[in-house]
């Protein structure tokens, strides 16, 4: 009997299969469901506040205030971010291309969000793994992340935010047309180096609007959205030209381009004309001075009208006096000259061992970093230029301890117009301005004298004494001439001041009074403190340059100050005029004929005195007034021309006086008229700034001043009897430089410096 077979099991269908696909059903359901869910929570502000469509039609853009020169051009920016905002006909067509193909190409289609590209991404760059294939947001959604950033939630801060960027996005397109979103877009960009928006971008690396860049420059604007500091094409040329090649490719795949378009485009060279920072650098002194200024004005304003402006973010524009080619020129005239006494200097602070001084000094004040003393790669400030070297703490001191330092200011007298402002060697790393800093003014300050001793009936024909004096009711203090002019008797006072002598200015200051002398310094706008100490006749008083810049302007211009002028003008940034400046009005401080005989003075101090070496070294032959000065132990060199156009200040010397020459090399003559004597050299080679600047001094036409006298006279018996019987006593001079080197210690007591 055979065997009965056991039943055959049923064939159940896709047995193994049911659950997994019930699984993944199940799961990509719950995945639908939760991201709906998810969106639905992001839609109602659970994970953040989205802006509505109003706030998203206000959208204003912070923007840097603009600083504009007399001429127009762009002199710098004051910014918490660095944009300027443009229009729409402001963009070159091939500008939005560039963008449009590489970034979105669909802009115009889609509706702020591009389903197409998501599905690129996921099933090409996710599944793929193809990196190249991009991303997935629309220029709308970078819009959205560029102005309002992204916020942490967990593991879900990338669903999340993407939710939240194409859900604005939907929103901004609603309220905002196609052009509107691309200006939006040019306008919010980052470009790196502080840098926002296509109009600072191409200011900064090309030198141009935007309106002018041309194609391929364009493409390397574009190129840097993808990574601004990996394509940057000042640090990094080949990935930017690299990058700028691969842009021009898109813009022909999508037709904006022709082959042969593309392929001449891509054989140029990158070729920047960058004019980021280190270009402003030139008038970093001046701006801050302009924006010190500014905040003021504003602050009135908001004070009067209550319109209140922000200096930094509501792109204002502020037009101002300085002149571009005097500022170049006087830059660069302070870097050429200092660049060639700096190694002088060095020479003799290595002889006389200074720089051991000076480390015992700082090696007492216990800082940890002089210590260690380790080298490290540092960027510091030299004559030629910045520098990049491996350097120690004390080294990169040392740089700047013994660095010397010049300062210029150029003046129009009659406007008191500011022309030019350097206010020392590098704003970046040595911010303190040096045009307003107080240093001893040394002899600069004789005409003031002189102009107070015709202020009270004394002329250029008078005569002083020269004689060596001992002062014994100034504790026996007893100066001589610079030059050691050992020739007694008396001088007349034009040649006193056109060969700065000493003895005879100090004589001058006790013939003119005090109180004279103080009418003269406070009119002149000058500080009184020392006016009642007889050393101040020779200098021994702190000063800035811009003081003693105005009240040489008084010389130049019949004797009236005028306030110095930086802001001629301030408008929003649509040109609507915030601020006008008045034009400036001159105040009597001394008299019409005592301005013109100071000048006639110090022209001969120009064709025969102490300041020769411009017409034998330099060679100016315009008509030109000035005076030097040479401090105490040559801390500070000063220089100081002047014609009825322009006065210019020259002051050079290192941050700590205890730095300073130890030779005639230290002298106002040596140090600071060379700068002045580059200067004017090249405004009386161009026509244009000689006829604007160097002018004649016509103005005095009509005022007689006699200086047909002898230099030099021998005092009469009954003259020198008075003198003595009434007069300080005699006695041997001691020799010193524009004050006194005897009894020094007393003499820093009673005349300090002050800074």
């Amino acid at each position: 009997m055979a065997k009965k077979r056991p039943p055959r099991k049923k064939k159940v269908a896709n047995s193994t299969r049911f659950p997994f696909l019930k699984f993944a059903l199940i799961g990509l359901a719950l995945f639908f469901v939760s991201f709906l869910a998810l969106m639905q929570l992001v839609r109602m502000g659970a994970l953040g506040k989205l802006p509505s469509e109003d706030e998203l039609r206000s959208i204003s853009h912070e923007q840097a205030t603009l600083v504009l020169g007399n001429d127009g051009s762009f002199i710098g920016k004051l910014f918490a971010e660095d944009r300027t905002n443009i229009a729409f006909d402001d963009l070159p067509k091939h500008l939005i291309d560039a963008l449009v193909s590489t970034e979105d190409a669909r802009f115009f289609e889609h509706e702020g969000v591009d389903g197409r590209s998501y599905l690129r991404v996921f099933f090409r760059t996710l599944l793929g793994r193809d990196k190249s294939g991009g991303g997935g947001s629309t220029i709308s959604q970078q819009i959205v992340k560029n102005l309002y950033g992204r916020q942490r939630h967990g593991p879900l801060t990338v669903p999340v935010n993407k939710m939240k960027e194409a859900l604005v996005a939907q929103r901004l397109e609603r309220v905002m047309s196609k052009n509107d979103v691309l200006v939006l877009y040019f306008n919010s960009v980052p470009f790196g180096e502080n840098t926002y928006g296509i109009e600072s971008a191409a200011q900064r690396y090309f030198s141009k609007p935007a309106k002018k860049l041309r194609v391929e420059e364009a493409a390397v604007l574009v190129g840097m959205l993808k990574a601004n500091t990996t394509y940057n094409p000042r640090l990094n040329p080949e990935r930017s030209k690299g990058r700028r090649d691969v842009v021009l490719g898109l813009m022909q795949e999508r037709d904006h381009l022709s082959a042969k378009e593309a392929d001449s485009l891509k054989a140029l060279p990158l070729i920047l004309r960058y004019s980021g920072g280190d270009a402003l650098d030139l008038y970093g002194y001046f701006n801050a001075q302009v924006a010190k200024e500014a905040r003021g004005i504003l602050k009135k304003l908001a004070e009067k009208n209550g319109s209140t402006y922000d200096l930094e973010k509501d792109g204002l524009r502020i037009h101002t006096t300085l002149d571009p080619a005097l500022q170049r020129a006087a830059q660069s005239s302070v870097r050429k000259h200092l660049a060639t006494m700096q190694p002088k200097l060095d020479a003799e602070l290595r002889q006389r061992k200074a720089r051991t001084a000076w480390e015992k000094q700082r090696a007492a004040k216990g800082d940890p970093r002089w210590k260690s003393d380790e080298k490290r790669t540092r960027e510091v400030y030299d004559h030629a230029g910045r520098k990049v070297e491996e350097m120690s703490y004390r080294d990169s001191l040392w740089n700047y301890h013994k660095l010397l330092n010049g300062a210029v200011l150029m003046m129009e007298p009659s406007s008191g117009a500011v022309r030019a402002w350097v206010g020392g060697n590098d704003h970046r790393y040595l911010p303190y301005d040096l045009v307003t800093a107080r240093r001893q003014v040394a002899s600069t300050i004789k005409p003031v004298v002189h102009a107070a001793a015709i202020e009270r009936g004394l002329s250029p024909c008078d005569y002083l004494d020269n004689s060596r004096k001992t002062y014994a009711e100034y504790d026996d203090w007893a100066p001589d001439n610079f030059d050691r002019d050992t020739i007694e008797g008396e001088v007349a006072l034009w040649y006193a001041l056109a060969k700065s002598l000493n003895r005879p200015t100090v004589d001058l200051y006790f013939r003119t009074g005090v109180d004279t002398l103080r009418r003269t310094f406070e009119a002149l706008g000058l500080p009184t403190k020392d006016v009642d100490k007889p050393a101040v006749s020779l200098g021994a008083s702190s000063i800035s340059l811009r003081e003693l810049v105005r009240a040489y302007g008084a010389f130049a211009m019949r004797g009236q100050v005028v306030e110095p002028q930086l802001i001629t003008k301030i408008t929003d940034a649509q040109g609507k005029v915030l601020y006008h400046a008045k034009t400036a009005r001159g105040k009597q401080a001394i008299a019409p004929h005592t301005a013109a005989a100071v000048t006639a003075m110090l022209q001969r101090a120009i064709d025969q005195g102490t300041g020769a070496a411009l017409r034998s070294r330099f060679g100016i032959t315009v008509p030109i007034a000035g005076k030097t000065g040479s401090s105490q132990d040559y801390s500070d060199a000063w220089f100081v021309a002047y014609t009825p156009g322009l006065v210019v200040g020259t002051w050079v010397g290192a941050f700590d006086p205890a730095v300073h020459f130890s030779s005639n090399l230290g002298t106002g003559t040596q140090l600071a008229l060379p700068i002045t004597g580059y200067v004017l050299k090249e405004m009386q080679n161009n026509s244009t700034l000689r006829r604007k600047y160097l002018l004649s001094f016509d103005l005095y036409a009509g005022e007689e001043i006699d200086l047909d006298c002898p230099a030099r006279r021998e005092s009469s018996a009954v003259e020198r009897f008075i003198n003595d019987l009434f007069g300080p006593r005699k006695d041997r001079g001691m020799e010193g430089i524009d004050t006194v080197k005897k009894d020094k210690n007393f003499f820093d007591r009673l005349f300090r410096k002050r800074d």
